[in-house]
């Protein structure tokens, strides 16, 4: 434990944007609480990776965010080991298609669980400990909080509702906690898959004309945590490339 350096909580922290985010901000001096569900052998090799760098600077922690008493343990458990909490990343998400003739009560309650109660829940926990440090929220958003994704109406509303709260929070937590969001674009396509046709289409509207990278997504995330953006609260950052559908 160094009482100097600043802590951070990442969510979904194993792989794709999250591991990004967690090597970005590690590399940027912070101790790192790490959290992951089912990507044990990623999230081992990780924090493996980041514990070589720096030793003693990564705390490990499993949970399902469904599980609400959970949420609380994970905010104690990391100022257990480090002393201090400065910034919480709400990155982990659950996506996956949910048609309108098939969706079920359970789908829509798991959606919203990991991608809008976890968040507000664990930020209601965490709210003391970055108050003190005059820490720094940062929920990952998506562009379908905008603009709904077809076959997928329960998780944009999930992600439209952590929007919500991102705003509301930044209001409750004010003055001493800033809380912002970041809505990537393409960056990572789909795990399940997304057709090549509906691949070029994506980059067709977006400006840029090509797919980002998980580092734009933890740049952005680094910045808003960072004293540069010490006057932005309540934000949304789109890095879409200029998308525009």
């Amino acid at each position: 434990m160094n009482p100097e350096r600043p802590v951070a909580l990442v969510t979904g922290a194993a792989r794709r944007i999250g591991a990004a985010i967690a090597r970005r901000l590690h590399a940027g001096g912070h101790d790192l609480a790490l959290h992951h569900l089912h990507s044990s052998d990623e999230m081992a090799a990780l924090a493996a990776q980041l514990e070589q760098a720096r030793p003693g600077s990564v705390l490990v922690l499993r949970a399902d965010l469904a599980a609400f008493d959970r949420l609380p343990e994970l905010v104690a458990a990391t100022v257990g080991r480090f002393g201090r909490l400065d910034a919480l990343v709400n990155n982990a998400s659950a996506f996956y298609p949910t048609p309108l003739d098939t969706v079920t009560p359970p789908q829509w309650d798991a959606l919203f669980a990991v991608n809008a109660r976890a968040p507000f829940f664990l930020a209601q926990a965490a709210a003391p400990h970055l108050r003190v440090a005059r820490g720094a929220i940062v929920n990952l958003a998506d562009v379908y909080a905008h603009r709904p994704l077809a076959t997928h109406a329960p998780y944009s509303a999930s992600k439209a509702a952590l929007v919500s709260l991102t705003r509301a929070l930044a209001l409750e937590l004010a003055p001493q906690v800033r809380v912002n969001a970041v809505a990537p674009g393409a960056i990572l396509w789909p795990e399940h898959g997304q057709p090549a046709q509906a691949q070029q289409a994506i980059l067709a509207a977006t400006a840029l004309g090509r797919a980002g990278a998980p580092d734009d997504i933890a740049a952005a995330v680094s910045w808003l945590l960072s004293a540069e953006a010490g006057y932005v609260t309540g934000q949304v950052l789109h890095v879409d490339g200029g998308r525009e559908r």
